[in-house]
């Protein structure tokens, strides 16, 4: 799904709103260290929301928005596996982990010896 997007020319001002609320979040974090942890945490989320919102009208916000559409709809199309499968493919796995650990082990051994003989 493509879309056009034409940028705004008051997308710039939009980025730099976006980037002092950041920054406004940071410093305020770090201002108010002696407020509750709870309190801070609010501003930051609200402060984070209203630059998510401010984001979202630029014409990149809204690209990346259709993409987020986008992959929600094709995730819905995904055809998971069944527990049944699952466990299978997990038990597959770790079989031949344990092989590939038990023939690395042997190999790791047998060179071992063979240069222990070696050196004496």
């Amino acid at each position: 799904m493509s879309v056009e997007t034409t940028a705004s020319r008051f997308d710039g001002l939009k980025w730099l709103v976006v980037f002092v609320l950041v920054g406004a979040a940071v410093v305020g974090n770090s201002y108010y260290a002696d407020q509750s942890l709870l309190y801070r945490v609010l501003g930051i989320l609200v402060l984070a929301a209203v630059a998510g919102l401010v984001a979202l009208q630029t014409a990149k916000g809204a690209a990346f928005w259709t993409l987020v559409k986008g992959s929600r709809t094709e995730i819905r199309k995904v055809v998971w596996p069944t527990r049944q499968e699952t466990v299978q493919t997990t038990m597959i796995v770790v079989v031949f982990v344990l092989l590939v650990a038990l023939m690395l082990w042997g190999l790791d051994s047998f060179l071992g010896w063979l240069v222990s003989l070696a050196i004496g």
